[in-house]
């Protein structure tokens, strides 16, 4: 007979939860991305990168942001992060996410539209971090590049965050990326958003308590890319 202890009910449940956390914020990811595409008022870091990319090869921009990520993924390597379920969902499910939402959602016409479709994306990014985060399945293989560089260079993450996100940011605007109000707002709003949804969807842990939720204030919140 096995000796394997088999999870109780509790444990099956909090699995599912995460489970259906990890799949719903990845989604969520990928449809608030696409209504800043469609705001026409700027996009995240990563997405200035993915959109200059897209204009220049042709392929869609979730196609880039799989490939992007797959490459980051890569980098992991020489940096010894070790990818989770978490990380490798990420890379596949955003983009395919942000392909459909952009096969589905028109371009916002007009200012007051625009506004109400860039503020929805970056609120539904929010949420859709602090579920992600908080089903603990491994970071994001952008983050992960990020602390994988803080860990071999020994500098801040802040910093190393910083320095990254203005070289994508410089990158994609050559490239064509949409630049605009909608990054500086997203710039100085994900991380108190994301920590009050990490707060909001914090999976309780075995002894009742908030597993694994980074209680740091917002400023050194790593968040998923």
């Amino acid at each position: 007979m096995s000796n394997a202890v088999r999870p109780t009910a509790t444990e099956s449940r909090r699995l599912g939860r995460r489970l259906f956390q990890l799949y719903a914020g990845l989604v969520l990811y990928g449809v608030s991305s696409a209504l800043m595409v469609r705001s026409g008022l700027g996009l995240d870091p990563w997405n200035v990168l993915h959109e200059g990319l897209a204009e220049h090869t042709g392929l869609s921009i979730g196609t880039v942001l799989i490939i992007v990520g797959a490459l980051v993924m890569l980098a992991w390597i020489p940096l010894r992060q070790r990818p989770g379920l978490g990380t490798v969902s990420n890379v596949l499910v955003i983009g395919v996410a942000m392909d459909a939402a952009l096969a589905v959602l028109p371009d916002a016409r007009g200012l007051p539209l625009q506004a109400v479709t860039m503020t929805s994306g970056i609120v539904l990014n929010g949420a859709a971090t602090g579920l992600y985060i908080a089903a603990r399945f491994g970071p994001g293989p952008r983050d992960g590049l990020m602390t994988g560089l803080h860990r071999v260079t020994g500098r801040s993450i802040r910093l190393v965050r910083t320095c990254v996100e203005v070289a994508l940011v410089v990158t994609g605007f050559l490239l064509g990326g949409s630049l605009g109000v909608g990054t500086v707002l997203y710039a100085l709003a994900i991380g108190p958003l994301a920590q009050v949804f990490l707060r909001l969807f914090a999976v309780p842990g075995p002894d009742g308590g908030d597993a694994g939720v980074d209680s740091r204030p917002p400023r050194r919140v790593i968040l998923p890319r």
